[in-house]
């Protein structure tokens, strides 16, 4: 019996951009600064986390810094996957 395989119907690149969507939207709604999600995730300012909330310079969140972030604004992790964008 063949294994069933789930294949991933998303573009990795909209899925980063669903993430940035979402943590910003999430940051923004809970009054948070970019410099205090930046110190929460391990960075001395908030350069890298900005570009990585704008996705420029190739800057991305990886799952690390999405457990830090959804300590931090007390939400799920699974929140930076739905689809929130209206």
């Amino acid at each position: 019996m063949k294994e069933q395989r789930i294949m991933c119907q998303y573009d990795v690149e909209e899925i980063h951009a669903q993430i940035r969507h979402n943590v910003k939207l999430l940051r923004e709604m809970r009054g948070k600064s970019q410099l205090e999600m930046a110190l929460a995730i391990g960075h001395s300012s908030a350069a890298f986390y900005a570009k990585a909330e704008l996705g420029i310079q190739r800057k991305k969140f990886n799952v690390e810094h999405l457990c830090k972030i959804a300590n931090v604004l007390e939400v799920d992790i699974r929140d930076f996957f739905n689809h929130l964008r209206e």
